[in-house]
């Protein structure tokens, strides 16, 4: 854990779902509800044609073809009349949070998640305004696993030459995050498991977490 040094970081940049958000949970109630209303293959059998480098809503292309706007469209409006009731932030989250701030550590949101779903669900765990930025799918030239989202969450913060594991972290639960700050420069934290399972070899520098309890001691220690 020596990489972790407190004293040095300062920008954190946090994936959003299955990071911050446990969001699994009214994504597959909603798209399941959507496959169900218009007939479609099973959601368990559309994982076999997932590209794991493209967002969740990109892979609509892949998963129901020429109808892939049809059919994101009414999972969007599903999605959003039921995910106040179903999502939830993962334990530790708000203290790690908390800690980094009191540290004077600027946080950001760097998602592939669509704008829309996201600003409606971010304040239903957190204050918006502890986020300096937030940035979604679609904005940066390119999304995670690129680098260039990196570059495009940190302009006019940090130029990308002066990105480094020591001043910028970034926190995510799968390889397009730790892809994304290995590109960069920036620290790659993983925190538990990909949202979907995906076998990967470990990478010597990326730093690996149980889960946000683990990332808290790490930074508590320090503090």
């Amino acid at each position: 854990m020596s990489e972790l040094d407190l004293a040095k970081v300062k920008f954190v940049l946090f994936d959003w779902d299955n990071t911050l958000a446990e969001s699994k949970t009214p994504l597959v109630y909603a798209i399941k509800q959507v496959i169900a209303e218009k007939k479609l293959p099973s959601w368990e059998s559309l994982q076999a044609v997932r590209d794991h480098d493209l967002s969740f809503k990109a892979n609509f292309k892949n998963f129901f073809k020429e109808r892939a706007a049809e059919v994101y469209a009414r999972y969007a409006e599903v999605y959003l009349q039921n995910v106040k009731r179903l999502i939830k932030t993962f334990p530790k989250v708000p203290e790690v949070l908390e800690l980094l701030q009191k540290r004077g550590v600027k946080l950001m949101v760097m998602t592939n998640k669509d704008r829309r779903l996201l600003e409606y669900e971010l304040p239903l765990l957190f204050e918006p305004s502890c986020f300096e930025k937030v940035v979604c799918g679609g904005e940066a030239p390119f999304d995670k696993p690129h680098k260039e989202q990196v570059f495009y969450t940190l302009a006019g913060y940090l130029k990308p030459q002066e990105i480094s594991h020591s001043n910028v972290w970034v926190v995510g639960d799968s390889p397009q995050d730790s892809k994304a700050a290995l590109a960069s420069g920036a620290l790659p934290i993983r925190i538990g498991k990909a949202i979907w399972e995906e076998c990967e070899t470990k990478c010597d520098e990326v730093i690996y977490l149980e889960d946000f309890a683990d990332f808290y001691e790490c930074l508590k220690a320090q503090n």
